[in-house]
């Protein structure tokens, strides 16, 4: 596990249960193009396949140096030597454990929704970030509600030094506002993993990004 450490800016979500070496040249062609934070995120997979691909991503984010954050599956995530964990606002039972299952170095973060209250009893408890979402309507959370911009910069007010994680929605056109909302970072599958030239519009996102 590299040392703990949360990245500002892109962070890109890989598409859910794609062919492993398609998934892996979409991570590398993000990486290449300047992300440094990539989340796994298989839904459907049993635990022995999503653990090869783990460890095979793992290696991967390694030699870029590069941040990778597993979603749902504390155990997953270890057994991975990942550097983190995201979890769901549904798939949350007990935040109080949390901190103590990952132990001090693992990053966790968990999806707020737009529940500014669980995002602070969450901060209370250890989060490293909290994600707030979707934004804007979003293709693979459509059955989400849409959060806005002004609720977004209210939860920046509300949690004044967390660090907020913006999802649902987010692409070239809208990323400035993101960062202007108050968001740390950006999480995003189709607007950066749909393009044809991955890499490419990884490095659009981060000059977009970096530029405000």
């Amino acid at each position: 596990m590299t040392e703990k450490k949360i990245n500002h800016g892109i962070y890109g979500i890989l598409p859910a249960d794609i062919e492993t070496e398609i998934l892996l040249e979409k991570a590398e062609a993000a990486m290449l193009g300047g992300v440094k934070t990539l989340q796994l995120r298989d839904k459907k997979m049993g635990f022995k396949r999503k653990l090869k691909r783990a460890l095979l991503l793992r290696e991967l984010t390694q030699k870029y140096e590069t941040t990778l954050i597993i979603n749902d599956s504390i155990q997953l995530a270890q057994d991975a030597n990942a550097d983190g964990v995201h979890l769901g606002k549904d798939d949350i039972q007990d935040l109080s454990g949390i901190r103590q299952n990952l132990g001090s170095d693992m990053l966790w973060g968990v999806t707020c929704r737009a529940d500014a209250a669980l995002a602070k009893i969450a901060l209370d408890f250890g989060a490293d970030y909290v994600a707030f979402g979707a934004v804007f309507s979003s293709q693979s959370k459509s059955e989400v509600p849409v959060l806005g911009l002004p609720r977004l910069s209210k939860a920046r007010i509300l949690l004044p030094d967390a660090n907020i994680c913006a999802i649902g929605g987010i692409d070239s056109n809208n990323i400035v506002a993101i960062k202007a909302a108050g968001a740390n970072s950006a999480a995003m599958i189709s607007g950066l993993f749909d393009a044809d030239d991955i890499e490419q519009r990884a490095r659009e996102l981060t000059k977009l990004w970096q530029s405000c």
